[in-house]
């Protein structure tokens, strides 16, 4: 049995098509066609059948795809222990992360990195909470966030690791009435006008529970993902906002004050497949993001 054979079955039930492996993998949709029916001869089983006008894989090939990773798993875990035996571990860590977090948690993490030979490359997103487990597919780290868990939607099947847990503020223009408090509750804020984020985002719990507790409507007139441009909002006077508390600028025309009574704390969680998680760089370099997570909220 081809390990690479059981590698090209889970890329075609974690991205769904012929054509994403392809794209994925850098080759033809008929190399990876070629290479289905090569694993199919010398399994001597169906592995994949059609639907529409692409493939989709058999209980076998559904099989035989969930026992790769604990394959590759395997695999990952002797090479951890040899890049031990070695020395201190050294390579390329490929991490997507959501830009608010990228922010604090990424710069000293990759100095300290970079002094020891591990190279990071970094790629920032903004997506919706359940959308950042579909990129460990492309990434050995993808840091998300969550404010309901420390399991972010979707990331069930991936080793995760809580890097930070960061305090979402109210932000305010300077000179707001509510500036005056030193923190504020629900009732507090209800009837304000708020700059929100998109439906999906995990933001969008807090004003949630805003309308639970106090069971009037929260009016959002504004949603927006960049958080330098929800700043420049607050600051102009278009509404409040929802902010994390280590990457937002109080002082630049906003302030920020904490919100009590619900929840306002967000996991921010780096994720990994399980076989990725295994290596030794990648814990390295997970220890060092939590290290300056810790230190963050210190």
């Amino acid at each position: 049995m081809d390990v690479r054979h059981l590698t090209l079955l889970r890329e075609l039930a974690d991205r769904g098509s012929v054509t994403a492996v392809a794209a994925a993998t850098h080759r033809t949709g008929s190399a990876v066609s070629q290479q289905l029916r090569t694993a199919e001869r010398e399994m001597g089983v169906a592995l994949v059948e059609p639907v529409g006008r692409g493939l989709r894989l058999t209980d076998a090939g559904r099989l035989l795809a969930g026992a790769a990773a604990d394959v590759e798993t395997a695999i990952a875990r002797v090479e951890a222990r040899l890049d031990e035996f070695r020395g201190r571990p050294s390579g390329h860590v490929r991490i997507a992360a959501l830009t608010s977090a990228a922010e604090f948690l990424v710069p000293d993490a990759l100095m300290t990195l970079n002094a020891e030979g591990i190279v990071l490359e970094l790629a920032d997103t903004d997506v919706s909470e359940a959308d950042y487990a579909a990129l460990a597919a492309d990434h050995d780290i993808v840091i998300g966030h969550s404010l309901l868990s420390s399991v972010p939607h979707g990331a069930e099947g991936l080793a995760r690791t809580v890097l930070a847990r960061e305090p979402v503020d109210v932000c305010l223009p300077v000179g707001h009435v509510l500036a005056a408090k030193g923190e504020l509750a629900p009732a507090d804020i209800a009837d304000e006008v708020w700059i929100g984020v998109p439906v999906g985002y995990p933001f969008a719990t807090v004003l949630d529970e805003v309308e639970r507790v106090t069971g009037r409507p929260v009016r959002v007139t504004q949603r927006v993902r960049d958080n330098r441009v929800v700043e420049a909002l607050v600051a102009a006077g278009v509404g409040l906002a929802l902010l994390p508390r280590f990457t937002t600028r109080p002082g630049d025309g906003v302030v920020l004050r904490p919100l009590t009574g619900v929840n306002v704390r967000r996991w921010i969680v780096a994720m990994s497949r399980r076989d990725r998680a295994e290596r030794a760089v990648v814990q390295r370099t997970i220890a060092a993001l939590e290290a300056v997570g810790r230190a963050a909220y210190a």
